[in-house]
This record gives structure tokens, C-alpha cells and sequence, in this order.
């Protein structure tokens, strides 16, 4: 009984241990996925995606600013502080009427340990189905 109980002692320290080594002090962003790859899609499809991420901080985060490496990309962000532990999304959208490889970046503003962080999306859009093209005879 006695050697039962010391071992389960012992399991519970380590695990304890394990899981405090899991926390970063402070605030702390984790994503599923740090490069979003859209993939070939056609022009003007929906151009919105989400990167999932959890605070494996200690601290509540607060993300103060997202801003899109340029118009065509653009970010929306929680407001509110994420809890230690809590997951939560940045929801970004990229104007898919812009033909062509494309890799853009968010950089995300916060309390976190990295305060400055970068997010990408990639992707190639495929020309619209008909273009007009002014002078080829053809009147649309």
C-alpha cells in the first residue's frame, strides 16, 4: 500500500512538473498553423481564413494590433484579453480579385513574450473565366 502510494506521489509530480513546463511566463501565442496556404483558387472566391491559436502564457494576452502587409490583406482580432490556456482566432481576408501567386503577411501587436508577431497567407489566384480585353474584336 505503501509503495502504491509513493508511486502516485511521484506520478503526480512529474506530471505536475511536465505541465508547468508547458507554460511560458507571461502571455504567449501558440497557432495550429502559422502559414495559411490557400491553395489555386478561382478569381473573386472567398478570400476569408482563420488561424486558431491558444495563450500558453500565464498571463491574460492582449492583442493591441493587427495590420496587413498591404490593402489586400486584412486582419480582424479579438479585443478582449485571451485567458491563460484559452484559444481564440485571427480571421484574415485577402482580396481574391487579384490575380497571380500572392504571400502576404499579418504582423500581430501584443503583450506576449514576442511582442511583434508574424502570421502568412499564400496562395495562387486563377485569372477570371473571360476577360475582356479592350481592341481584340471581340465586344462583350
Amino acid at each position: 500500500m505503501k509503495n502504491t502510494f509513493f508511486a502516485l506521489v511521484a506520478l503526480m509530480a512529474t506530471t505536475t512538473f511536465t505541465f508547468a513546463q508547458d507554460k511560458v511566463a507571461g502571455a504567449a501565442f501558440k497557432f495550429e498553423n502559422e502559414v495559411l496556404d490557400y491553395g489555386t483558387i478561382e478569381n473573386g472566391s472567398d478570400g476569408n481564413r482563420v488561424f486558431k491559436f491558444t495563450n500558453v502564457g500565464t498571463e491574460p494576452l492582449v492583442i493591441t494590433n493587427a495590420k496587413g502587409s498591404c490593402g489586400c490583406t486584412t486582419p480582424e482580432w479579438p479585443k478582449e484579453p485571451i485567458a491563460p490556456g484559452a484559444s481564440s482566432t485571427i480571421k484574415v481576408h485577402y482580396d481574391t480579385k487579384r490575380t497571380g501567386a500572392f504571400e502576404k503577411t499579418v504582423t500581430l501587436e501584443s503583450n506576449a513574450t514576442e511582442a511583434s508577431k508574424v502570421i502568412k497567407i499564400k496562395g495562387v489566384v486563377n485569372a477570371p473565366a473571360e476577360e475582356h480585353h479592350e481592341g481584340d474584336g471581340n465586344n462583350h
